[in-house]
């Protein structure tokens, strides 16, 4: 089946010495995983591997068998020029670990087109915006709202958030954190990407990364904490 589509760049591969083998989000099927033969041998190689770096936001044309096996593309182009994502350090950084968060957080083949819109102009907004101190914890936060468990706020006014359950209780006991931590998880919740970025010192923001990243690990099946992790609390230290 010939397919044209959108897709976002979450991981590449390589496979042997001369192949990838890269996994989309794509805007027409959800995930899928593509191998590119010879992407490291042909002339224009550098050309080509840099379609699938983390987050690139390819228009493709692609024959899906749609039997589990992987894909392949038979086009390729950018769908959206980015000008800084993957050439200033604080934002490729920052891309790297996102993106891999998503590798082990998206792991079903099914369409998610509101996910891919929230994707692509989050993405879009990175790149034209210098102020981003707090982007990665944003945009973790609202992919839990297409991934299906986005707290419930219904009762923000209660002085705990209890993680298993994704609720603010009035009782500290159960997998809850601790006031302060609320506090500033609470601060997170009405935060937007054009939100003064300075809400948050660098300390906050680790306490709330590793809440993020436990939150995820509580709701999602298999999910790893990212190697680039480390790389991107050093960037910001």
């Amino acid at each position: 089946m010939l397919v044209k589509t959108k897709a976002i760049v979450i991981s590449s591969l390589k496979f042997q010495e001369k192949s990838l083998i890269v996994k989309c989000f794509t805007l027409s099927s959800g995930l899928k995983s593509y191998f590119v033969r010879d992407a490291f041998s042909s002339r224009k190689a550098s050309q080509k591997i840099a379609y699938f770096q983390p987050f690139s936001i390819l228009e493709i044309e692609a024959v899906h068998k749609n039997k589990g096996t992987l894909e392949s593309f038979k086009e390729i182009k950018t769908a959206v020029p980015f000008h800084s994502i993957h050439t200033d350090i604080v934002k490729s950084t920052m891309v790297m670990f996102l993106s891999e968060m998503l590798h082990y957080s998206i792991q079903e083949e099914e369409k998610n087109e509101p996910l891919f819109v929230f994707l692509e102009t989050a993405l879009t907004w990175l790149d034209h915006h210098d102020e981003i101190s707090n982007f990665h914890l944003i945009m973790l936060l609202e992919i839990t709202k297409y991934l299906g468990f986005y707290p419930d706020v219904s009762e923000i006014d209660l002085p705990f958030f209890e993680m298993n359950e994704g609720v603010f209780t009035l009782f500290q006991k159960g997998n809850v954190l601790s006031e302060h931590e609320t506090n500033l998880f609470k601060k997170l919740l009405d935060l937007k990407f054009d939100n003064d970025q300075k809400v948050f010192n660098v300390t906050e923001r680790q306490i709330l990364l590793k809440v993020l990243i436990d939150y995820y690990s509580l709701h999602l099946d298999g999910f790893k904490k990212p190697k680039s992790l480390e790389i991107l609390k050093e960037v910001f230290s």
